[in-house]
Formats: structure tokens, sequence, C-alpha cells
């Protein structure tokens, strides 16, 4: 890899020094205050205060995954600052309307009306107050296994962590049966999924509610949950058990939309259309913004009940500009079939790295999106905790970012749309230096 001149007045440990006296230690994976310092990214590359390099293969916060510092991206910056950064909310810009009509053309027919804000919490919070509004109901439910946010709102329908200690919560959050097929003790002795899990789920959610239930949000790929793939026909199965209720389907696409999965939407994989769905993460190639995508139906019902939902730079110019930028970019590169290409390349990293090392127990994910989950025992499936978390701190060590979940026993990999062959290859060869390192294998 290149390296490059860095010029900063100070060095790491300097900074890590007034990291301890004034910053807060409020993140997802450690709370440890520690290096590397990024300080600059290209493509699939990011370089720490030191100089040093690393394979970005979680694309940043998975937002970066049209690549760091896409030249689009900075021109849409640019002529942004040249223009109107910030607007009213209450008031329209050209940006936002330019990009809701963008939204509609790769959207599934019908599905016409968009809001922008800024987290995917904040579009997930957007969409069950629509829900809400919407039929009348409070009440929401989410698999065990879903990462939805942060506010209040969300993360009470977040139940793959980041949820105890924080209540307590509004009432009518409910949790349902994750269709984690890998561990799932309804139908691990069947060849396929029977829906025990979701007829279970909906059982007690009827006997629990207090009236119509809202809505259901769940992702169509559990990523940070564990790259939880969906068994075929749970989607269609849950829309059906939603649309008999009254209840609305509410489809979170942060992780898993915009060409990510090899489609431009994951939930075109499963046959389905939902009745709301959301989009964030690399929807602004970098910069802070999200959307919550409905009907027209539903747009109009809610609208005409006074619905309020935003924040003081919902709608700005300067990230819808930069949206539309990233849709162009997907469009016109046809990220699509750039997803297929690098995920059949990395799958095929991964299926002979788990010929090698018997602690690879599965193998999950499509697309840019895929992981691995490690255990002590394949027959057992005793998950492999301390050796993944061992596992994880030499790569980084070695120049390898990837995403450490299940307190050690999955590793999810993201790598950006611009990464090559060779970047796979060597982010390959870390990952089993690694195994090596830790299991002794030879």
């Amino acid at each position: 890899m290149a390296s490059q001149n860095i010029s900063s007045q100070y060095t790491e440990e300097e900074l890590l020094d007034m990291a301890r006296k004034f910053s807060f230690r409020s993140r997802m994976d450690r709370n440890a205050v520690s290096g590397p310092i990024m300080v600059w990214g290209r493509g699939s590359v990011v370089r720490d205060i030191n100089g040093k390099e690393y394979l970005d293969f979680n694309s940043g916060q998975m937002c970066a995954a049209l690549g760091h510092n896409h030249p689009r991206i900075v021109q849409a910056l640019q002529e942004s600052a040249e223009t109107l950064i910030h607007s009213h909310m209450s008031m329209f810009n050209d940006r936002e309307i330019i990009l809701a009509s963008r939204m509609a053309e790769i959207s599934p027919p019908g599905m016409n009306r968009s809001m922008f804000l800024t987290s995917g919490s904040d579009s997930n919070e957007a969409a069950m107050a629509i829900a809400r509004r919407y039929t009348g109901g409070y009440e929401v439910a989410s698999p065990a296994v879903s990462f939805h946010g942060m506010n209040d709102s969300t993360r009470a329908v977040t139940f793959s962590g980041w949820h105890e200690g924080y209540g307590p919560y509004a009432p009518g959050n409910y949790t349902m049966f994750a269709p984690y097929r890998y561990r799932c003790n309804f139908c691990k002795e069947r060849p396929s999924c029977d829906f025990s899990c979701l007829n279970a789920s909906f059982e007690l959610l009827d006997a629990q509610a207090a009236g119509q239930l809202a809505a259901v949000i769940t992702e169509p790929l559990f990523s940070a949950g564990g790259v939880i793939d969906l068994p075929e026909g749970w989607l269609q199965e849950l829309k059906k058990k939603c649309e008999e209720r009254g209840a609305l389907l509410i489809v979170d696409e942060a992780q898993t939309g915009l060409a990510k999965l090899g489609t431009m939407w994951a939930f075109e994989q499963e046959g389905v259309v939902p009745d709301i769905f959301t989009v964030s993460k690399h929807f602004g190639g970098g910069i802070a913004i999200s959307a919550a995508v409905t009907t027209d139906e539903i747009e109009e019902k809610v609208g005409a009940t006074g619905l309020v939902v935003g924040h003081s730079h919902s709608n700005d110019p300067l990230p819808s500009n930069v949206a539309i930028a990233s849709i162009e970019i997907i469009l016109e590169e046809v990220l699509v079939d750039v997803a297929k290409k690098i995920g059949s390349y990395w799958r095929a990293h991964l299926e002979e790295l788990a010929q090698r090392h018997s602690i690879i127990g599965d193998i999950r994910g499509r697309g840019l999106l895929q992981g691995i989950e490690l255990v002590e025992d394949r027959v057992t499936k005793e998950p492999a905790y301390q050796a993944g978390e061992q596992i994880g701190r030499i790569c980084l060590d070695n120049g390898l970012i990837m995403s450490v979940r299940r307190r050690g026993s999955v590793f999810r990999f993201v790598p950006p749309f611009t990464t090559t062959e060779d970047q796979m290859d060597l982010a390959a060869d870390i990952l089993d230096h690694a195994f090596r390192q830790v299991t002794g294998a030879s």
C-alpha cells in the first residue's frame, strides 16, 4: 500500500491523552481509550496517524461502502458548499425534492413518498411513528437478533445488544423469536424452516396485545445480530401475518439496501414489498442522511392527521445532494453487479478458510455483507468467544478492520464496492495467519 506524509500538530499519544481527559467513551465495541486514530481514507483503505494503513472491511460504520472519500461525493459537497448547506426544514429546497424523485425511481412501484432525516435511528423512529399514526395502534414487535438504532424508541426494539440498562422504555415493544437457522431449536431436526418460531411469536403477540398492533420492524438480513440470513419464505409469511392483523411491515434496509446484497433492496430477494422501508448508512456516501419511504396512501392518511417528524437538519440540501450523487454512482457503476462479483470472490476465500480451520462453523450472508461464526466444536456448536476476540485483535494489528459480533463468535465483513481482488487476497491471508496463531493449526 502506498504511504503518504501525514501532517498533524499532535502525536498519537498526545491525542489519546486528550481523549482520556475530554472525550466521552460512548463507543459500540470498546470502552478503553486506545489507538488506532484514523486520519485519512481512500477507497477501501484507511490510514492512522502513524501512517499505518488498514483494509477497511467494515466500510467505516458501513457508511463508506461506496469507498472512502469517493470523488463524486466530494464534488457534491463542494457544490453544496457554494450554494446552500442548510435550509429551514419547514420549507422545501430543490435538492430534497430531486432526491425524493430519485428515491421513487429506485423503489418498488407505488412507494413514492420519502422523508429525509439524519441517522438510521431517526428513520426507524419515523417509520414506527408513521405506523402508529396510520393504524391507531402503538405496539411494535421486532425479532430477538434485531438492531434498529440507539435512540430511546429504536433501542426499545433493538435486541441484539445495547438494550439492557437504558429503560424503562415506553410500553408496547415486544420481542419475537429470531429465525436463527444455525441455532434454531424449533426446527433444527427438519430440512427447512417451518415457521414455528414465527407462529409462536404471533401467538404470544396476540395474547399480549392491548389493542391494534401497529407494526413489525425487521431487517431482511440480521447484520449486527450476527449476519443471520432469513429462512426462505419467512419474510413473506411475516407480511401475511401483519396483513391479517392490520399491522404494517417495516423493513430496515440500513445495512442491506442500495445494492449491497446484489439487488437494490434486499427485500426484493424475498419477493416482498413492505409498507414502509428505511435506508441510511452509505445513502450519503459517508455523510449522515437517512430516509423513510412509504406509499401515497399511507402518506396521505398520516399527513392528514398532522404528523410531524423531523429535526433541525431534516431534508437539508447538503446531505440530500450527496445522496443524489450516491444513487447516481450506484446506478451508473451498476453496483448491484459489483456486489455479486465481490461477494462471490470473497465467499470463495471464506469457504477455503473453513476447509483449513475447523473453528469456522458457519458462513453466512451475500454480496458485500458476509460473516462467519466461530465455534469450539462443529458438532456441539459451542461459540468460540475468547478465540474470536483474540483473532479479531490480531487482524486489527495486522491491518484488517472487520466487525466482531456476538461476543467474539461472529466476524462480519463489509468491504466497500471499491475493493479489489488483490485486497481480498490480502485480507484472507491476514485472517489465515490470525487463525493459525490462535488455534495452532498448521
